[in-house]
C-alpha cells in the first residue's frame, strides 16, 4: 500500500526522498506538482498528513521503519546524521544549484578575484566528507543512514555536470562512498546508472540572433510647410501644457562635501585582496573621512524564519536590489552565517552621513534589519567590520556561507 504522493517540480528534485523510502520499505506514488503547489517536494500521506522538503520529509519516512538505522541508533548518532545531512544541503546541494544556475546562463558570475567560487566551497565540502570517509565506511555508524542517502543523491547531478574526472579523483574516498549507496540493491532502481562527465561543463553564451534587414521606405515627398501659428495660438497651447514638478533633491546632496571618494573604494575593494599590505581594508584606512561617511553593522531581524542558504542569499539580493536608489551613497558586505534552518543574516555598511536611515529608506523592507553604528576604535567592532568584508565572519560557531556585495 502506498504512503502517500511526493510532488515534484523535477526528475531529480524527488530522487532522495524516494531513496528514503526505498530503503525503508515503503512505496509512494511521485506526480508532476501542479499550480496549487506551493513549495517542492511536497508529500501528502494516505491519512491527510502533508510535509514539505527534502530533509522533513525524509525524517518522517524513515520514522517509520524501526528496523533500519537511518536515523541512527540512539540519540548521539540522530545528532550526528543530522550533522552530515545538513553539510550535504548547505555545502554541496546548495553550491550545486549555484554552479548549476551559471552553467544555465541563470545567474552571472561574480569575478571578485579573492573571494572563493561557488565551485571552491564545493570542493571544500567535498574536503569535509573525504576526510571523514577516510576513516569510515559511512557516515553515521556502520549501517546506511539518511547521512548517506542524502549525500548521494547531492552527489549524483554535480557528477555529471561540474564535479568532473580532476574533480573525482582529488576525493576517492567520496567516490567509493557514493558508489557504494547507488549500488544497494534496495537503491539501484532509484538512481539508476551514474552519467559521470570527464570534463566539466561549461557555459556557452547563447548565439546573436541576426537581425533581418529591414526595407527601406520609399521616398514619398515632403509637403508643403504649414504657415506658421500666430503668436497668440502659441501663447493659448503653452497654457495647456501640464506643468512638470522639480524632482525633490536628495538631502543627502546638502551635506559638506567629502574628501572619501566612495566609488574610488568601490574600486579599490573590486580589484584589492582584502586584508593585508596594500589592501583594500588598509586603503579604506587611509582614505575614509568619517565626519562625511560611517560604518554600519545590518542583521536581519527574522533569523528564526530562515530555511535554506541559498534562499537566505537570494534574499540579500533582493534587499540590494531595491537600495538601488541609494547606490552612489552606499557600498555593503552583507553575507549568510550558518546552515540549512540555522542561519543568520548580517554584515556591514558604509553610508553617506551619520544617519543610515536617510540612505536605506529607498528599500521598502529596509525595517526588516536593524543597524548598529561601528566605531572602529572598539576593537570588536573593527573585527567584525572586516571580517565582514573579508567574508570570513564567524558568530557562535556559523562560519560564513555565501554573500553579496552592494557597489
Amino acid at each position: 500500500m502506498s504512503l502517500g504522493t511526493l510532488y515534484t517540480s523535477s526528475e531529480a528534485e524527488g530522487k532522495r526522498v524516494q531513496a528514503v523510502a526505498a530503503f525503508a520499505g515503503q512505496t509512494i506514488d511521485v506526480k508532476a506538482a501542479g499550480a496549487d503547489i506551493v513549495k517542492t517536494p511536497l508529500l501528502e500521506t494516505t491519512d491527510g498528513f502533508s510535509v514539505f522538503g527534502d530533509h522533513a520529509i525524509g525524517r518522517y519516512i524513515a520514522s517509520l521503519a524501526p528496523n533500519t538505522t537511518l536515523l541512527g541508533s540512539d540519540a548521539k548518532q540522530a545528532a550526528l546524521v543530522d550533522q552530515w545531512v545538513s553539510l550535504a544541503d548547505a555545502s554541496l546541494a546548495a553550491n550545486h544549484a549555484h554552479i548549476s544556475d551559471l552553467l544555465s546562463g541563470a545567474l552571472t558570475p561574480y569575478n571578485k578575484p579573492f573571494h572563493l567560487t561557488a565551485a571552491d566551497r564545493f570542493k571544500q565540502g567535498l574536503a569535509t566528507v573525504e576526510k571523514h570517509l577516510s576513516a569510515h565506511t559511512f557516515l553515521v555508524g556502520e549501517r546506511i543512514s539518511l547521512a548517506d542517502i542524502a549525500t548521494a543523491a547531492t552527489l549524483q547531478p554535480a557528477f555529471g555536470l561540474h564535479a568532473d574526472a580532476e574533480v573525482r579523483a582529488a576525493f576517492p574516498a567520496v567516490v567509493r562512498h557514493y558508489e557504494t549507496i547507488v549500488n544497494q540493491p534496495a537503491l539501484k532502481p532509484v538512481f539508476g546508472e551514474t552519467k559521470y562527465v570527464e570534463k566539466a561543463v561549461q557555459f556557452t553564451p547563447p548565439k546573436k540572433e541576426k537581425k533581418e534587414e529591414v526595407p527601406k521606405a520609399p521616398k514619398v515627398e515632403k509637403p508643403k510647410a504649414e504657415k506658421k501659428p500666430k503668436k497668440e495660438e502659441l501663447d493659448d497651447e503653452e497654457d495647456d501644457k501640464p506643468i512638470e514638478e522639480p524632482k525633490a533633491r536628495n538631502p543627502l546632496e546638502d551635506l559638506p562635501k567629502s574628501t572619501f571618494n566612495l566609488e574610488d573604494w568601490k574600486r579599490a575593494y573590486s580589484n584589492k585582496e582584502t586584508r593585508g599590505a596594500d589592501g583594500a581594508l588598509e586603503w579604506l584606512y587611509q582614505h575614509f573621512d568619517k565626519e562625511g561617511f560611517s560604518l554600519w553593522r545590518v542583521d536581519f531581524k527574522y533569523n528564526s524564519e530562515l530555511t535554506q542558504t541559498f534562499m537566505s542569499s537570494n534574499q540579500i539580493g533582493g534587499f540590494f536590489n531595491r537600495l538601488e536608489g541609494s547606490r552612489k551613497y552606499l557600498f555593503g558586505s552583507v553575507g549568510v552565517l550558518g546552515a540549512t534552518n540555522d542561519s543568520i543574516i548580517t554584515g556591514a555598511l558604509i553610508g553617506r552621513g551619520q544617519d543610515i536611515t536617510k540612505v536605506v529608506d529607498v528599500a521598502p523592507d529596509y525595517e526588516s534589519y536593524s543597524y548598529e553604528k561601528i566605531d572602529l576604535e572598539n576593537e570588536e567592532q573593527k573585527k567584525f567590520f572586516e571580517a565582514a568584508l573579508a567574508w570570513d565572519l564567524e558568530i557562535d560557531g556559523k562560519k560564513w556561507v555565501d554573500g553579496k556585495a552592494f557597489k
